[in-house]
C-alpha cells in the first residue's frame, strides 16, 4: 500500500513538473531553462539585440496557445537575405531571401517542428491584413553563438518578418521595433 502511494505521488510530482513547462489550464507558456551567453561578432541591422555576456536568457520549447480568430504575437524585423541579420539560410528551405520577399519566421514552439514550413500565415495589424510564407524558426531555445549570429533565443511569441512585411502592414519604418500584432494560418 505505501509502495503503490509512493509511485502515485511520484507519478503525479512528475505530472506536475511536466505540466510547469506549458499548462493548458493556465495557458500559460514557462521557460523550460535559462541558456548563460557568450558574445560575439553580432549584426545590428534593424536594430537587433547582441547577447551580453554572463547574462541568462530563457529558453522556451512551448509559445502561446493558437487562436482560430488570430493569435496574439510580437512583431520584429528581419532580414532573411545573405548578409542579413539573420545569420544563416532559412530553416525551411536552406535559402536566403531577398528583403522584398513577404517572409517570416516563427518562435520554436508556433514552428512546431517545420510544420508550417513554406505554409501561408495571415499578419493583421494596423487594420490591414497581409499573407507571408513561413520560412524559418525563430529560435526560442538556442542562440547566443556563431549560428544564431549571436542574438539571445527568441521570446515564444515572436513573428519575425521580412521588411516587406512590415511595409505592407504600414509600420512605421523610422521606429523598428516590436509591435503587438495578430496573426493565424491561412
Amino acid at each position: 500500500m505505501v509502495l503503490r502511494l509512493s509511485i502515485l505521488l511520484l507519478l503525479f510530482i512528475f505530472n506536475l513538473s511536466s505540466a510547469a513547462r506549458f499548462s493548458p489550464l493556465l495557458g500559460q507558456c514557462s521557460p523550460a531553462g535559462y541558456l548563460r551567453c557568450e558574445s560575439g561578432p553580432c549584426n545590428t541591422e534593424h536594430e537587433s539585440s547582441c547577447c551580453q555576456p554572463g547574462q541568462m536568457y530563457p529558453q522556451y520549447s512551448c509559445s502561446p496557445d493558437i487562436s482560430g480568430d488570430g493569435t496574439q504575437a510580437t512583431l520584429t524585423i528581419n532580414s532573411f537575405a545573405e548578409g542579413g541579420d539573420g545569420g544563416g539560410p532559412s530553416k525551411c528551405d536552406n535559402n536566403y531571401h531577398s528583403d522584398d520577399e513577404m517572409v517570416v519566421a516563427l518562435s520554436t514552439g508556433w514552428y512546431d517542428y517545420g510544420s508550417r514550413c513554406l505554409k501561408k500565415i495571415r499578419i493583421s495589424a494596423n487594420g490591414i491584413s497581409v499573407l507571408a510564407k513561413v520560412v524559418d524558426e525563430c529560435d526560442s531555445m538556442n542562440g547566443c553563438n556563431s549560428g544564431h549570429d549571436f542574438q539571445p533565443p527568441c521570446a515564444n511569441d515572436i513573428v519575425d518578418a521580412s521588411p516587406a512585411v512590415w511595409e505592407a502592414l504600414e509600420m512605421n519604418g523610422d521606429d523598428v521595433g516590436s509591435y503587438t500584432i495578430t496573426w493565424s494560418d491561412v
